[in-house]
């Protein structure tokens, strides 16, 4: 490794350890929007997404003017076997970051001394009143890992005692925390979702004094920058910042994890820090597994409706309004997986988006149809390239063999999907792809195939006449021009038993264009 830090994917990211994103203006918005105004919110985002290394931040700019108690319900399962236990626990903890904020000894002896075993709560109730009443500074709560307690019982009392306390020091008649900030996966709104599964009875939030966190955690192509910077500065690679920082945000959609796993990987591999490092680097991930990853898989067989989303966003270019009150689109995004844009439901980011095409092709039952004579990789490699044309005629014959009695509305939901499951075998451990989302509709789609150096655009559509096909050829010629590619690939499925025109090769507005029609009707 070149540079004197790292960087980090476990973990607390360290300045002095760790190659970081400057996150400053996030903290000071979350200060600004909701500290300095005494909300109480829940800073949710999805695993792996930065949510513990700001906390650590916000601490640090906090101390300067406030008492900040940072408190962790990890490995805390002994603080939630009673009442008594509960608050014996939230003592204990609050009593070490009293003492980390140098507080009078005075105060901690107070708030340390024995409590009752009848009414612990209300013990407990009364301590927070004496404290924040006798401190000489304002007091912050933060806890982090509630998703860990989140539906106990215990913490919902926890957390109405809060709830009773804001809305009596706002009326004058209390004195509480200034502001209370919990950390996790879940809002307000899943953790309802998770406790009602389990008990009707405790769907009523005592949270609902919660503000509403929408800070943006996810990574600027700017902010990705100041970390590369960072590192260009200690390492001398000559990279060009800007476009290796582009390169970074085009595949992950500025998601933290992925971004620092990438650059890890281009750094210890001594990968080119270029779009050619960088896809490397996606080939890796895409090829291996990781807790994210895990989890996202584990989530989509968890839960067999959100798993339907999913394909019909993803498979079918079904479009879904963007609408949270839907608890599988409000699942999708607790957990990092759908995004908004144009008011739609979209995967997050590129890598996701392959990364689940490969589970949902591992699943398919057409592997098992893949004999040797169509998935044999060495038929379509030729000199270290890939034939794209030769990929596409053998999947014309394929399909025309194995589901020439599927209907129409079979090949229209399936098309894509059995093209991906063809494709793999073939550039897997060599190559990759990615599937262009703005096109994942209207009958469309167009796929990036990554093989080597050479990267091959293939559209996938339907067939709906040689006028509509003029428009095919508009569509894949722009985005030919897009990737400053000059040569493109189209496939149209057509529901017909001869196709009504054989395979063609030829030039449209300066790309040259390869154009199989495949008529699977037996």
């Amino acid at each position: 490794m070149a540079g004197k830090k790292e960087f980090n994917i476990t973990g607390l990211c360290i300045p002095k350890l760790h190659y970081m994103v400057d996150t400053n203006d996030k903290v000071s918005q979350i200060i600004e929007k909701y500290i300095e105004r005494d909300a109480y919110f829940t800073m949710n985002c999805a695993r792996q997404y930065g949510k513990t290394t700001t906390l650590e931040l916000l601490y640090h700019r906090l101390r300067k003017d406030y008492i900040v108690l940072d408190i962790s319900f990890e490995a805390s399962d002994d603080c939630f076997v009673s009442m008594y236990s509960l608050a014996l626990g939230l003592i204990s903890k609050i009593e070490e970051r009293l003492a980390a904020n140098h507080v009078s000894e005075v105060l901690v002896e107070k708030w340390r001394r024995p409590i009752s075993e009848t009414l612990p709560m209300e013990e407990l109730n009364r301590r927070i009143t004496e404290l924040c009443r006798e401190s000489d500074r304002e007091i912050i709560l933060m806890a982090d890992e509630v998703d860990r307690v989140a539906d106990n019982q215990l913490f919902l009392l926890f957390l109405g005692l809060l709830r009773t306390k804001y809305l009596r020091r706002n009326a004058g008649r209390d004195e509480t925390f200034k502001s209370v900030v919990l950390a996790g996966v879940h809002d307000i709104k899943n953790l309802k979702m998770k406790i009602r599964q389990e008990d009707s009875q405790k769907y009523n939030s005592p949270w609902n004094i919660a503000a509403d966190f929408n800070v943006d955690m996810g990574f600027s192509v700017p902010e990705i920058e100041s970390m590369l910077r960072e590192y260009e500065a200690d390492c001398r690679t000559g990279m060009d910042i800007h476009a290796v920082a582009k390169g970074l945000y085009a595949y992950t959609s500025g998601y933290p994890f992925l971004i620092s796993w990438l650059c890890k990987r281009i750094d210890e591999g001594r990968l080119c820090w270029s779009m050619n490092g960088i896809k490397a680097a996606v080939r890796e991930m895409l090829h291996g597994t990781n807790t994210l990853f895990d989890d996202m898989i584990k989530n989509l067989e968890n839960y067999p409706d959100f798993r339907k989303l999913v394909e019909n966003v993803l498979i079918q270019g079904e479009t879904v309004p963007f609408v949270l009150s839907n608890p599988e689109i409000a699942r999708g995004v607790m957990y990092g997986i759908f995004r908004k844009t144009g008011g739609q439901v979209c995967i997050s980011n590129q890598i996701f988006e392959t990364y689940i095409y490969e589970y949902l092709i591992s699943i398919n039952k057409t592997q098992e149809l893949l004999l040797p004579k169509y998935s044999d990789q060495t038929q379509y490699i030729r000199n270290g390239r890939l034939d794209m044309k030769l990929v596409l005629e053998r999947f014309s014959a394929f399909l025309k063999s194995e589901y020439r009695k599927e209907d129409e509305r079979f090949i229209e939901r399936q098309g894509r999907l059995l093209f991906l499951c063809f494709l793999r075998p073939i550039i897997n451990g060599t190559g990759h792809y990615a599937v262009e989302s703005q096109t994942r509709k209207n009958t469309r789609m167009d796929i990036q195939v990554f093989y080597g150096t050479e990267e091959f655009v293939v559209e996938l559509k339907l067939w709906h006449g040689a006028k509509r096909e003029q428009e095919g050829y508009e569509q894949l010629t722009g985005y030919l021009d897009a990737r400053g590619l000059k040569r493109g690939y189209l496939v149209s499925f057509c529901a017909n038993s001869k196709a009504p025109r054989e395979n063609q090769e030829f030039v449209y507005k300066g790309h040259k264009i390869y154009e199989v029609i495949i008529a699977y009707r037996e």
